[in-house]
């Protein structure tokens, strides 16, 4: 929480696009973030919403570094915001702090993972289809 400050965005608000530099990340604290892909020809499906006590933003840690969805604030949002660059140098003085945040990361890139496979089927395959079996 050392290198977190306060940080808040009104409802409407795009916090990033997908394809945008990735260098920060949200803990959100109220509120809540709709994550969106880019569907060409339409508006964004919105894939996860995201509310209070969930992480917001992992493309920081993995090359490229850039957005893999985007996210806009769907009331207002109020957050803690850590700077990519900072976390990752106090990672690099405490290995035990370095493992425990990419083992949280790997869960949350998971989680999104299946969240996006499961929104997407539900949007363009078949009836039924992202449904869990």
């Amino acid at each position: 929480m050392a290198v977190g400050r306060e940080t808040s965005f009104e409802a409407g608000t795009r916090i990033f696009e997908e394809g945008g530099r990735a260098d920060r990340f949200w803990v959100i604290h109220t509120g809540n973030v709709n994550l969106d892909v880019h569907v060409p020809g339409r508006h964004p499906a919105v894939i996860e919403t995201l509310g209070p006590g969930r992480m917001l933003g992992w493309s920081w840690l993995c090359p490229p570094h850039e957005w893999h969805l985007g996210a806009e604030a769907t009331s207002l949002v109020r957050a803690w915001e850590f700077e990519a660059a900072e976390v990752l140098d106090l990672c690099q003085d405490d290995p035990e702090l370095d493992h425990a945040l990419l083992s949280y990361v790997v869960g949350v890139i998971g989680s999104r993972l299946r969240a996006a496979r499961t929104r997407l089927l539900d949007l363009y395959g078949p009836y039924g289809s992202g449904s869990a079996g």
